[in-house]
């Protein structure tokens, strides 16, 4: 992406990977669900605290008429994992769903690589004008194949990180995990991505060859 409107495609690139706002409404509720069962040792107290924190950020996304996506998809993440603590009454059940997810999508993720369809050339292609021309030019789909395999590792850390953790209920160090390996890492592999394509203009559909 080495030409003019670097700004306007990062912007793109990073709302696509759901942005700081959707990071938020998605993590900020398991957090809070960690230090209420710190505090007050119920599973159930704390499932609420998590939910109505979840359910706030949905309706502050309302009022300010922003997109809801990230908040609902969020209340519905935050519920679920509340009601599988709750019907096996193991606290860390509650990150439970994190962790299969981890493995959905690195397993997502590394298929794709494989078989020449990277998710985020799928993705972002759209959103950035050249829809699939990116398969034609080898340098780009190499780009998209290589950001692919930095989500992967990311999503095989984390599993290696935290599933022990679950495994021995470790709930503390499991949320500290969560946490630490959340927004930080989340950040930094997103913006790796961009650094990665930005090297490789897109590719313009119009004068793509196959």
């Amino acid at each position: 992406m080495s030409y003019e409107g670097h700004q306007e495609d990062r912007d793109k690139v990073l709302g696509a990977l759901g942005g700081t706002r959707g990071i938020l409404d998605s993590g900020l509720p398991s957090i809070l669900f960690l230090i209420a069962f710190n505090v007050t040792h119920n599973l159930n107290k704390s499932a609420i605290v998590a939910i109505a924190l979840s359910v706030v950020l949905a309706v502050l996304r309302l009022v300010k008429r922003e997109t809801l996506q990230h908040a609902v998809s969020g209340v519905i993440g935050v519920v679920f994992c509340a009601l599988l603590a709750r019907h096996t009454g193991k606290a860390a059940d509650f990150y439970l769903p994190g962790l299969i997810i981890n493995v959905i999508y690195g397993l997502i993720y590394t298929i794709a690589n494989v078989v020449g369809w990277p998710v985020l050339g799928v993705l972002l292609g759209p959103i950035l004008g050249e829809n699939f021309a990116w398969r034609t030019v080898a340098a780009r789909k190499r780009a998209y194949m290589k950001a692919g395999w930095l989500w992967v590792a990311l999503f095989v850390s984390r599993l290696v990180v935290q599933y022990p953790l679950y495994k021995t209920n470790h709930l503390n160090w499991l949320g500290t995990a969560r946490l630490a390996m959340g927004y930080p890492l989340f950040i930094l592999v997103g913006w790796g991505t961009w650094l990665i394509l930005r090297k490789v203009p897109t590719v313009k559909p119009e004068l793509a060859t196959e």
